[in-house]
């Protein structure tokens, strides 16, 4: 079995190469101190997925070697968090015994969170029918003695739900407490602990903006928005997937917010409604014709910000800038340089043990 990195001297070593590779990237721009964001050396993962193994009356746990290609055996993932773990030994054993849960079996999807609750996805190579409902109730029974947790099947063209697809998570930013529903097969930050220094550190570097507007793209759950309401006068945020559209305006509730807007549009969207007036019924209840915005806050895919929308945050006082791709972020930070300079830089290690680089910057305009 291949081990799973946790020496805290390789960690060490992969973080200053980092936060190297990082600074020098941005010398053109930035002389200041570099704010960099650990991640605990084990249990830090909130989600994880393994292709299932079938040999003789085994089953168990595989990952391929990203290397050789060669698949390994995985009973024990220090990567995940400690409820994952404790779940990957529980859940194999009567799947390995029931024909009905284990036929065509072929891969387990586990989401869980700080707050315990776990969502286990079932993949198979079969259609799921009413006897594997029957027996995915014994196990969730079974397994909600020790652990809050739930069940999806899926197979080609079939979603079953047992009882829910989503956790509830809890986050610690600051004295508050937020709660969140995450959504299975949806996009979720992967490492909770330093997903609350990422909203902290937003906080921290936009008080004192109660008289201006919040704009974010890509704005998921409403990770970022629903916590920085409380800087702002108010949020206006845009997503384009509807699963998590409707998980922001559900955690808008939850956590009791009244001055956050979430719009089901892209940012190119957004964009061309300021361009050209299209779309706005989309914008309906945000109150646009007041709104006063002073910060934008992007969190774009690895591909990073279209050119229209890239000219669109040129005319906004702060930009707020989270990247998972260093790369595609200097090429649009170069961009907004000739209007804006960079005044905040940040390192969050969300991916511990790989070459992965989550950062932060914060450019004014000059």
């Amino acid at each position: 079995m291949q081990q799973i990195p946790s020496d805290p001297d390789v960690y060490q070593t992969q973080l200053l190469e980092k936060q190297k590779r990082l600074s020098e990237l941005f010398s053109p721009f930035f002389d200041g101190e570099l704010a960099v964001f650990e991640s605990p050396l084990q249990h830090y993962r909130s989600r994880a997925e393994f292709r299932v193994w079938h040999e003789n009356d085994d089953l168990y746990h595989i990952m391929f070697d990203q290397n050789t290609k060669e698949k390994y055996r995985v009973d024990q993932f220090p990567v995940a968090i400690e409820t994952i773990n404790e779940l990957m030994v529980s859940l194999l054993l009567p799947i390995r015994e029931n024909p009905i849960l284990r036929r065509k079996l072929f891969q387990i999807d586990y989401l869980s969170g700080l707050s315990g609750d776990t969502v286990i996805s079932l993949l198979y190579h079969r259609q799921l029918d009413e006897s594997w409902e029957a027996e995915i109730a014994k196990l969730k029974a079974k397994l909600s003695t020790a652990h809050q947790v739930n069940f999806v099947g899926r197979a080609k063209k079939q979603k079953l739900i047992k009882d829910q697809d989503f956790i509830t998570e809890s986050l610690k930013v600051f004295d508050n407490e937020y709660q969140f529903m995450h959504v299975e097969n949806s996009f979720t930050q992967p490492n909770p602990y330093v997903n609350q220094s990422m909203i902290e550190w937003c906080i921290d570097n936009t008080r004192d903006r109660k008289s201006g507007d919040l704009l974010e793209f890509y704005c998921g759950a409403g990770n970022f928005s629903i916590p920085l309401a409380q800087n702002f006068r108010k949020v206006v945020g845009t997503e384009i997937s509807r699963t998590s559209v409707a998980a922001a305006n559900h955690n808008i509730k939850l956590n009791g917010v009244d001055n956050v807007f979430i719009a089901r549009m892209s940012s190119e969207e957004f964009t061309q409604y300021y361009q050209t007036g299209e779309g706005k019924k989309r914008l309906e209840g945000a109150g646009l014709e007041d709104l006063a915005i002073s910060t934008v806050l992007v969190d774009p895919p690895r591909a990073g910000i279209d050119d229209d929308t890239l000219e669109l945050i040129r005319a906004y006082d702060e930009i707020i800038y989270i990247s998972c791709n260093p790369e595609t972020l200097i090429e649009n930070v170069t961009t907004l340089s000739s209007s804006h300079s960079v005044e905040e830089l940040a390192l969050f290690d969300q991916f511990p043990y790989t070459h992965h680089i989550e950062s932060g910057v914060i450019l004014r305009k000059k």
